[in-house]
């Protein structure tokens, strides 16, 4: 006896296929399937919305368009929200400055001067620099130049180098630049370096500010008068010419108190 086991005569691969598959009584038939989709007719379309020209930014839902679904957002997140925009400010916004305002331009009145004439007193308050208190480098002063409303006025800032100010400390020479509301430099005072150590009631021992309105011409100078108890100041013209006298306290270094000068 044979092993070999009779098995079917080989057909070619097209008329397997052909059995196998029964015939399409449509050749053009789409593939079938059940849907109920039905197709409505054509709308009309509707624009994007201004200020989006490639169509609505991710997240975004419009009503104008019924077949637009809105995506899906987490209402919970690691940084919650804890401000309404445009009603409550930031944490980290800076509080916005309210300015004194301006007057009307004087005659014989040097240009930036003119808020002066409007005030009868003025509250000078300096800059409080934590890094300066912990690291005792000394920084350049800020100063801000109110009114009585706690408007501002002026804001002054010193101009010297970092050698200078922490080898001189207070003695150090230095440039004060005040400028207005609209940030111009409107006056200038300058310092110069005065050894005190030799005698107090020396003259050249004194402190002199030179006021320069506008920058680079001098309308008057700030003397310093030797005083036992108090600090005490001449205002003088150009000429060096004594106008006015100014009394101040017997101690500049108050804990938490102003420092009233008449």
């Amino acid at each position: 006896m044979s092993g070999v086991v009779p098995t079917a005569p080989e057909q070619p691969a097209g008329e397997m296929e052909n059995q196998t598959k029964p015939p399409d009584p449509r050749p053009d038939a789409p593939p079938e399937y059940n849907s109920h989709f039905l197709p409505g007719p054509p709308g009309t379309a509707v624009p994007p919305p201004t200020g989006y020209p490639g169509g609505l930014p991710m997240g975004y839902y419009s009503p104008q368009q019924p077949s637009t679904f809105p995506l899906y957002q987490p209402v919970g997140g690691i940084h919650p929200v804890r401000y309404q925009p445009g009603k409550y400010p930031m944490p980290n916004q800076s509080v916005p400055i309210t300015w004194m305002p301006g007057p009307t331009p004087m005659a014989n009145c040097p240009p930036g001067l003119e808020y002066l004439v409007q005030l009868d007193n003025i509250h000078v308050l300096q800059h409080f620099e934590p890094l300066e208190m912990m690291t005792c480098f000394e920084t350049n002063n800020r100063y801000d130049i109110k009114n009585n409303s706690d408007q501002m006025v002026y804001i002054v800032t010193e101009d010297t180098d970092d050698f200078t100010r922490n080898a001189y400390r207070t003695l150090r020479p230095f440039v004060l630049r005040v400028t207005d509301c609209m940030g111009r430099e409107i006056m200038t005072m300058q310092r110069p370096f005065r050894c005190t150590c030799c005698c107090f009631c020396c003259p050249s021992a004194r402190q002199e500010l030179e006021v320069q309105c506008p920058p680079g011409v001098t309308i008057g100078f700030v003397a310093e008068h030797w005083n036992l108890c108090r600090a005490v100041y001449s205002i003088q013209n150009e000429k060096k010419e004594n106008v006015m006298r100014v009394r101040g306290p017997c101690s500049t270094y108050g804990c938490g108190s102003d420092s009233v000068f008449e």
